[in-house]
């Protein structure tokens, strides 16, 4: 008789429970970044008539290939997936509209050429003198805000057609609470199908696009080109995104409980994502980050196993290449994706929580009061009121990194210790 599989308790090998399962799982994953990564070429294509953004199948292919690079260089051991990064589209606003999308692209190898340098930094000066920057009462409010400032998407989305935006969550919550075995696993697939049938029904769905698609396709690739503007741009949102990759790789180790800074490491971490952009940009394709989105599934499902990310990109890479899947995915309702999102960026925020309450950080002593202060206010309230240098736009979440790893350095009374 097989043995029983304890799902409570976090699937760790995920192959235990069969490649069709694996696939599902994989299938799951590559669902819950698929709108959200698609969706930043569809607004830089958004810029004014006769400009021609970036491409919804190379962003597919290059996140693909991107995550299974950094699968390889993080040896396997972190289940993230990186999708393309909306903190660059204050760049590609300022660049594209300007120089044409192939000097943005060209950003976009800058930016990642820039994570490459702070990886070197870290493997010299070690980690842990880079992490007395990052403590939990710095790093947790910044996941929390990652969530945070995600949910407003997530609400316009459901409130597109909100009837049926409650659809999904209501779906995930049933097979999350009351689900037994695989049904408590893929509550997110689960939910967009459902939902995908409900929306038929109602007649929410045109598949006047998905006739015309081609089964087949080669992506649009392009090279980049460079020059100052569109270098400096890219430059100065990476450092923000870096900041934002650390937070990540700290978010995903509070969920499967597992200490990624110390293994493999930030310097592999940040070589994976830094790299990883700067292919995409060699290829036309957007800047990568680790996916909130993807976290949020690894929370609610509990399968830890990064082999399925893997699955999950390898499916990406293949359907870049065809169109028509790429139309009948376009073809799911904006508001099942945001009933869908309004709960895993809810996952991303409690998950920041859960990383100052496991550190124990101590909200008596208001030097600590003060630094999450300073990170939530700021979060919030540069994300409405954005700080413009240049033609840059540095957001709530890159001001609230800043403010607060500063507010943290300078303060005394500092009681948390990096342990590798």
């Amino acid at each position: 008789m097989a043995e029983k599989i304890d799902y409570s308790q976090g699937i760790y090998d995920a192959k235990q429970l069969g490649t069709p399962k694996l696939l599902i799982l994989g299938a799951q994953h590559m669902f819950a970044m698929f709108g959200a990564t698609i969706l930043v070429p569809v607004l830089t294509n958004s810029y004014g008539e006769g400009i021609v953004g970036l491409s919804a199948s190379v962003t597919l292919f290059c996140a693909g290939v991107a995550t299974l690079w950094f699968h390889f260089i993080t040896k396997g051991k972190v289940p993230v997936f990186l999708g393309s990064s909306f903190a660059f589209l204050g760049m590609y606003g300022s660049i594209i509209p300007q120089y044409g999308k192939e000097y943005a692209t060209g950003g976009v190898v800058a930016a990642g050429g820039l994570y490459v340098i702070l990886a070197i930094l870290i493997k010299v000066l070690g980690t842990k003198r880079v992490m007395k920057l990052f403590p939990p009462v710095v790093c947790g409010p910044l996941i929390i805000l990652i969530g945070i400032n995600l949910a407003g998407s997530a609400v316009n989305n459901l409130l597109t057609n909100w009837a049926l935006g409650i659809v999904p969550i209501v779906v995930i919550i049933i097979c999350n609470t009351w689900g037994k075995g695989m049904i408590k696993i893929i509550p997110v697939l689960i939910s967009l199908i459902v939902s995908y049938i409900v929306a038929i029904i109602l007649g929410a769905v045109s598949f006047d696009g998905v006739s015309s698609a081609a089964w087949f396709g080669l992506p649009n690739f392009h090279l980049p080109k460079f020059n100052a503007d569109a270098i400096v741009a890219g430059l100065a949102v990476a450092v923000a995104a870096m900041v934002e990759h650390i937070g990540d790789v700290m978010a995903i180790g509070a969920t499967t409980g597992k200490n990624y800074i110390a293994d493999p490491g930030l310097t592999r971490t940040l070589l994976g994502d830094g790299i990883g952009t700067s292919l995409a940009g060699l290829l036309g394709g957007p800047a990568n980050t680790t996916y909130s989105e993807n976290t949020g599934v690894v929370a609610l499902t509990r399968v830890f196993d990064p082999f399925v990310m893997r699955i999950a990109a390898v499916m990406a890479i293949i359907l870049s290449l065809s169109p028509k899947f790429e139309a009948v995915i376009n073809s799911i309702p904006t508001a099942v994706i945001g009933g869908i999102s309004f709960v895993l960026y809810g996952m991303i925020a409690a998950t920041g929580i859960r990383t100052i309450v496991e550190n124990q950080v101590d909200f008596v002593n208001m030097r600590n009061v003060l630094v999450a202060a300073i990170i939530m206010v700021s979060g919030l309230g540069f994300n409405t009121y954005p700080i413009h240098i240049g033609g840059v736009s540095f957001g709530g979440l890159a001001c609230a990194a800043v403010f607060g790893i500063i507010l943290n350095a300078i303060l005394p009374g500092k009681d948390y210790e990096f342990k590798d």
